[in-house]
């Protein structure tokens, strides 16, 4: 069994952030203030490590660009700090979402046991099914 890694984890500088207004419910502070903010994240230029880097661009996710860029928004607080951290959050449990390489697949044949009792279970079932029919003398 492979080493623990530590953990990977992002760097706040190779992100940008832009402030945009936010959308939905909120009277006059959301027509006047820009608090959601959206996150931008260049996969292929970031200090991750190439297979995490992998494995992120192959995720089938409609915020990934064409170019590798990773775009998030957060809008869910009222301050824009608050959706600064929220969005640097969620762009780390990305991160660790795909940190972990996925277990390999071993294929492995039925035990004896477990076939004879697959098969025991087929017959007493097909018995009873069975005595369901019509009454004969």
């Amino acid at each position: 069994m492979p080493a623990p890694r530590p953990p990977v984890l992002v760097d706040p500088l190779e992100t940008e952030f832009s402030a945009i207004r936010a959308q939905g419910a909120g009277g006059q502070n959301v027509n006047k203030v820009s608090s959601a903010v959206h996150l931008r994240f260049d996969i292929p230029a970031s200090s991750l490590p190439q297979d995490v880097k992998d494995r992120l661009l192959a995720l089938r996710d409609s915020r990934i660009t064409q170019e590798g860029v990773l775009v998030l928004k957060a809008q869910k607080h009222r301050s824009q700090d608050m959706n600064r951290a929220d969005a640097l959050a969620r762009l780390q449990e990305l991160v660790d979402g795909v940190a972990v390489p996925p277990t390999v697949r071993r294929a492995t044949k039925p035990s004896y046991g477990s076939k004879q009792r697959r098969l025991a279970g087929k017959s007493q079932r097909s018995e009873i099914k069975s005595l369901r029919g019509p009454v004969r003398d």
